[in-house]
């Protein structure tokens, strides 16, 4: 699959608008289940990757946004590039999801400290109530599945002129970049009014 994703630099700030195609492929079967508002007015899209400081920074601030304001949701794509263990973690998240536990896993493993073993990842997917059992023949099984997915996450990013994570896009609007909950409520209500 091709992803084409053009940004227009039109906003303050380096804020870039991406194409209402470019949206619209992103949030076509976007892999994981979102968070949030089932009949959500604005859509958030975050490129992350499990071990990115900037990334376990932005993590509360999404949080806030989602108790604060029920009519977003959020899609998290992995989109890990800082080496194996993000690998691994990104790999061990995705495959949770036939669990009904992405969403555990992905807050256990932005929320935690640096990974840098793999038992670290699996102990703390365990405490969350991931069984690894499941788990390893779910990543074994779904392979081919979970690596389609994490390179459509890295064309997607590509295409976006993403240069590290945390890649955020608020509505059409691309982020460049990590905003404390303020600016991204400000960034909420402008997408709002692009509706």
């Amino acid at each position: 699959m091709v992803f084409q994703c053009l940004s227009l630099p039109v906003l303050a700030q380096g804020i870039q608008l991406i194409t209402a195609e470019g949206q619209k492929a992103m949030l076509a079967a976007p892999g994981a289940e979102p968070v949030g508002a089932a009949d959500a007015d604005v859509t958030i899209v975050e490129y992350f990757d499990y071990n990115c400081p900037y990334c376990k920074k932005m993590a509360p601030v999404l949080e806030g946004l989602l108790t604060e304001d029920h009519h977003v949701r959020i899609f998290y794509k992995d989109w890990p590039i800082l080496g194996d263990m993000s690998v691994y973690a990104a790999k061990a998240a995705l495959a949770a999801q036939w669990q009904h536990k992405y969403r555990v896993a992905h807050d256990a493993l932005i929320n935690g400290p640096r990974l840098v073993t793999t038992a670290q990842v699996d102990a703390a997917l365990s405490r969350v109530g991931v069984n690894l059992d499941t788990l390893t023949k779910d990543r074994a099984k779904r392979s081919a599945e979970i690596d389609a997915l994490i390179e459509r996450n890295d064309e997607e990013a590509h295409a976006l002129n993403l240069r590290g994570t945390p890649g955020v896009v608020v509505g059409r609007q691309l982020l460049p970049g990590i905003v404390d909950l303020g600016g991204l409520k400000r960034l909420v209500a402008d997408a709002r009014s692009m509706n």
